[in-house]
């Protein structure tokens, strides 16, 4: 029997189920090992990647796989984990989809919320340290800094699209346009019903924190093209998260789409990143505008 309703029409449990990816992906450990997998296949295919540090803390580095060609476009990718895990060494497994098109691929390590107390503001504050530093060091490592994307997946998506509501130029001395586009897939936009789930056990939510990293709240913000992407299998919430996104950025006059993924869930939407003919694979070379 479904008790009171706790967020729309979804009671409690509904709702921590919407936020909890293994209620419906039940294949999550063996997608999970597959990223890992086909990770170490990309490097054995593209060699290791080049290790930089764009920041005071140890944690605070990049994997970078480099295209051949100079002044390469970059994408720099955000990668998920419930805000709780995730290694950029798992996330190599997109790489040959960048590398070979010709654009450069860095991949952010970043802390996740336990180590930083339960406070998102220190996994935010560094993702957006890590786009300065790209923007600002491309021209070293054969980079073009006119061509800077972020391309990202789940808890990953949300602190890609925190990023675009940064005040780039106060706040990092970099021009307000430096990141192009974004690709923003599988991502939470508003806290609020985040904040409700059984997530607030591990993340201590407060109104400022739910405020700043509401996305959503901040549209004004948002100067460069946006895609959103779920899959079908997803969690009604993560689904609702990503139209609700796309509509509110047109409704304000952005450029946004929406891209759907047919019969996906959550993790396995993520492995259309590594062919140049998956669902996020194409959506990330188009917005790259690379063939």
């Amino acid at each position: 029997m479904a008790g009171p309703k706790v967020w729309l029409d979804l009671d409690q449990q509904a709702l921590d189920d919407a936020y909890n990816q293994a209620a419906y992906a039940p294949n999550r450990d063996q997608v999970l090992a597959r990223y890992a997998a086909n990770s170490e296949i990309a490097r054995q295919r593209l060699g290791s990647p080049e290790r930089f540090s764009y920041g005071p803390t140890p944690v605070e580095e990049l994997d970078l796989y480099k295209a051949k060609a100079s002044k390469a476009p970059i994408a720099v990718f955000v990668h998920g984990g419930a805000w709780r895990m995730g290694e950029a060494k798992n996330y190599a497994f997109p790489a040959e989809t960048f590398v070979r098109a010709g654009a450069h691929y860095a991949v952010l390590d970043f802390i996740n919320v336990l180590e930083a107390g339960g406070d998102l503001m220190p996994m935010a504050e560094q993702v957006r340290r890590a786009v300065a530093w790209v923007w600002r060091n491309a021209g070293e490592f054969g980079g073009d800094r006119e061509r800077l994307y972020l391309v990202s997946q789940s808890s990953g998506a949300h602190l890609a699209a925190c990023a675009l509501t940064t005040d780039w130029q106060l706040e990092h001395g970099i021009p307000a346009d430096a990141v192009k586009g974004a690709l923003c897939a599988s991502g939470m936009y508003d806290l609020k019903p985040v904040r409700l789930s059984a997530r607030s056990a591990y993340v201590k939510f407060t109104d400022a924190m739910e405020e700043a990293l509401s996305p959503q709240r901040h549209l004004q913000r948002i100067r460069c093209p946006v895609t959103l992407a779920y899959g079908t299998r997803e969690t009604p919430e993560f689904q609702r998260q990503a139209r609700d996104f796309a509509a509110a950025l047109k409704k304000q006059g952005k450029e946004a789409a929406l891209v759907v993924g047919e019969g996906y869930n959550h993790f396995e939407i993520a492995e259309t990143l590594a062919s140049p003919d998956g669902v996020l694979g194409r959506a990330a070379l188009e917005l790259l505008r690379l063939p």
